[in-house]
């Protein structure tokens, strides 16, 4: 295998791996049951006229299996955290005490859950897609070093390897939303 295509591979799998770890984002925000502070990461607070990430403003910890509480740095950032929970619509109302502010999360119905896993796949989705246009435009990559003198043989190869490649990222993408499932459809 020649250099260019060595290098073409171990792209191709970094951009994969960046697939999948967004997708392992992605699917740490769904709620499962339990909370966890990545419930409120992509929410941000008017920090003094700048959008400021809720967990740079306040220390987020977890309670109990359905409990978060939001301690802000600054008193006067309670009502701004508030705010941005409420406009986030993630159907969670947070209680202010005057110190903290406190979530309650309710039990989930049977419903809801169906809707996660439903939100789960179609994160999977996007992450299948992702995975499959990196080798559309590697494939692509092939066919134009094979036009500009890499040999048949090689190309071929090459473009069986990406494939693997492939199928590999994409049955890690399968393994991870079983696993979001089982953990959601869990009572």
């Amino acid at each position: 295998m020649s250099t260019d295509t060595g290098q073409l591979l171990k792209e191709t799998e970094d951009l994969m791996r960046k697939s999948i770890a967004h997708l392992e984002a992605e699917l740490a925000k769904v709620r499962a049951g339990k909370a966890t502070p990545q419930m409120l990461d992509g929410l941000v607070v008017d920090y003094y006229g700048n959008p400021t990430p809720i967990n740079q403003v306040g220390n987020i910890s977890v309670v109990d299996a359905r409990t978060l509480t939001i301690q802000p740095w600054e008193r006067n950032m309670l009502q701004p955290i508030e705010r941005s929970i409420l406009q986030a619509n993630i159907g969670i109302t947070p209680q202010n005490d005057g110190n903290i502010i406190r979530i309650f999360l309710p039990p989930m119905t049977e419903e809801r859950r169906r809707e996660l896993v439903k939100k789960s796949n179609h994160e999977g989705e996007h992450a299948r897609v992702s995975v499959r246009n990196l080798r559309r435009d590697a494939i692509e990559r092939v066919k134009k070093m094979q036009k500009d003198g890499l040999s048949e043989d090689a190309a071929k190869d090459t473009e069986v390897d990406i494939q693997e490649l492939t199928d590999r990222f994409i049955a890690l993408v399968e393994k991870h939303l079983e696993a979001k499932e089982k953990e959601i459809m869990h009572v």
